[in-house]
């Protein structure tokens, strides 16, 4: 299939990209009918069954790209609750010390509380009144390429073929197969969230991240509760940090109230740690525990469940963005303020900016790199620089704990972002990782997040409870789509170096070391419980496990969420 333009990814990111370059169209056939654009070769490919059914976030709105995008969408969008109350305690492993004023960047007035699912799929609606067409359940599988050139000057990347359906767990053809479309286009817009697979392979075949700004990331884990009235009011945030992480680690804890009986509740690791037994899963479960989580909690019930990886390097971090028919969008880009902890917005505003430099390639017939560099230059110029600009440094300062960071933090914000000498490098997290026969008694994080939590049942849960709370469901008989390279590495190497830490790190009991039919342990991979948060993908310590998409409609659904 021959087309304009394609966007893979149809979250919020994608969504702002398709509505406005559709508003571009429309304002310039009205101004020249005689020299019309049309929207039908234009493209948004989801991968999941519906729009939204992926999408998972906090969720707190910032509204200013929206107010941009359609002025007056409060009226009509799905918004759960304004932000009217905040309050942020540091947590003590059975204490709590509120803090007497809400830092600035933590201040939500003005904010809304939103399901991004329900978010994403209104905005789908909207992109489909406007005349673009939503592919939903296919997943783009990977580039296409108009030469072999690796060098980004000039590689063009000439679409994205999609996914065959159909193929059995031996990669041959069953009776329904459909082999994937390659969808030519003049240029591919990648807004596939946190570690796309396109976006990974782009990066890596072009070299487009810095190695000195390595990307970093956090692993968000979610659950909706429904709880007695009066214990958090609709529109209420709580914010939380220290326990149960120790002063070595990054993350904190989020309560939203999204309405007088339900609340949003979570916790984000920093995926930079150095204990390989640190497990995300448990640390949200033991915060859960914490007498302040249990005296908001105990009594409700959980209801949904999911898990996510997000960007934390910010502006230093962004590969580059753009290139010889094609341009990176939203977490796939680093658009996200970690110190304010929303990324929502900037998806959306870069979406709107490369739809502006789109719009321009459709206009001149030219998707060269000289065009679509107009889409950086729009975000230099824009309210996404000055907002990420100031805090560019600030997750990279948590690299040596918690009181640094803090430390770092304060300074940054005298010296408008900046620290006494150059700017901060940093590594990609997964090199913090150290191995266990370095690792002494004092090195251990404390034991509520190196094992495996088991549940109660009504205040925490087990993996495997979680995930039937995501929704989750993959066709059984097709090929896994967790690529390990080696079985071997998994089998010796990391079990003596690193204790097998995807055990830990995956929210989704996916991997599981067993004993071998010949003796020895094994690893099994469970890609049905998969919940493409892509933490694998991030955090193996030897970089062989590779995330692709499965059969396009498969994973969780995030329905509420």
């Amino acid at each position: 299939m021959e087309a304009d333009v394609v966007i893979v990814g149809g979250g919020p990111a994608g969504m702002a990209c398709a509505l406005r370059l559709a508003q571009l169209i429309d304002a310039h056939n009205g101004a020249h009918p005689d020299e019309p654009l049309t929207k039908e070769n234009i493209y948004v490919l989801e991968k999941s069954r519906e729009v939204g059914q992926h999408c998972l976030s906090g969720a707190l709105l910032d509204p200013r790209a929206m107010r941009e995008l359609l002025p007056g969408f409060e009226k009509e969008a799905p918004l759960d609750a304004e932000v009217t109350k905040e309050s942020v305690y540091f947590l003590t492993a059975k204490g709590q010390h509120r803090f007497p004023i809400v830092p600035p960047p933590l201040r939500d007035h003005g904010n809304y509380v939103v399901s991004l699912n329900k978010f994403a799929k209104w905005m789908g609606q909207k992109v489909e009144e406007a005349g673009i067409t939503i592919f939903t359940g296919f997943a783009g599988s990977e580039l296409l390429w108009s030469d072999s050139s690796a060098d980004w000057h000039t590689a063009r990347v000439a679409g994205v073929r999609t996914d065959d359906k159909g193929v059995d767990k031996e990669g041959q053809p069953k009776a329904n197969f459909e082999p994937g479309y390659d969808l030519r286009a003049k240029v591919t817009i990648l807004a596939e969230g946190t570690r796309g697979n396109c976006a990974k392979a782009l990066i890596g075949r072009l070299g487009l991240e810095d190695p000195e700004h390595a990307q970093t990331y956090g692993q968000g884990i979610k659950e909706l509760w429904d709880i007695p009235a009066g214990r958090v009011a609709k529109g209420e945030v709580i914010y939380t940090l220290g326990y149960p992480l120790t002063s070595r680690e990054y993350g904190g804890a989020w309560i939203y109230g999204v309405s007088d009986t339900v609340i949003s509740v979570g916790y984000v690791t920093g995926l930079d740690y150095q204990d390989p037994r640190t497990d995300p899963h448990h640390v949200f479960q033991s915060f859960k525990e914490h007498p302040l989580a249990r005296r908001i909690l105990e009594g409700g019930k959980m209801i949904r469940y999911g898990a996510k990886s997000l960007p934390y390097g910010g502006w230093l971090t962004m590969p580059r963005i753009y290139g010889n028919g094609w341009m990176l969008l939203g977490d796939s880009a680093s658009f996200l303020n970690s110190q304010r902890l929303k990324g929502i917005h900037l998806a959306m505003k870069s979406g709107m900016l490369a739809a502006e430099a789109a719009f321009k390639a459709l206009r001149t017939g030219d998707s060269s790199l000289e065009t679509l560099g107009n889409y950086k230059s729009a975000v230099n110029e824009s309210w996404i620089h000055k907002e990420l600009w100031p805090v560019r440094n600030f997750h990279q300062g948590f690299e040596h704990g918690r009181l640094e960071g803090m430390v770092s933090a304060a300074v940054q914000q005298t010296m408008g972002g900046a620290v006494f000498g150059p700017d901060k490098t940093n590594r990609a997290g997964y090199t913090c990782m150290r191995r266990v026969d370095e690792m002494g008694p004092s090195d251990v994080a404390h034991e509520p997040i190196v094992c495996n939590a088991k549940g109660d049942g009504k205040l925490t849960f087990d993996r495997l409870t979680d995930v039937f709370h995501s929704g989750t469901r993959h066709e059984e008989d097709q090929p896994v789509h967790l690529v390990v390279e080696d079985l071997d590495v998994c089998r010796d190497v990391c079990t003596r170096e690193y204790g097998n830490p995807c055990q830990y790190f995956c929210p989704a009991a996916v991997y599981e070391m067993a004993e071998g039919e010949g003796g020895g342990r094994e690893l099994r991979i469970n890609f049905t419980n998969c919940v493409h948060c892509k933490t694998c993908d991030i955090m193996d310590p030897y970089q062989i496990i590779t995330w692709v998409p499965p059969e396009g409609g498969g994973g969780p659904n995030y329905e509420g969420m």
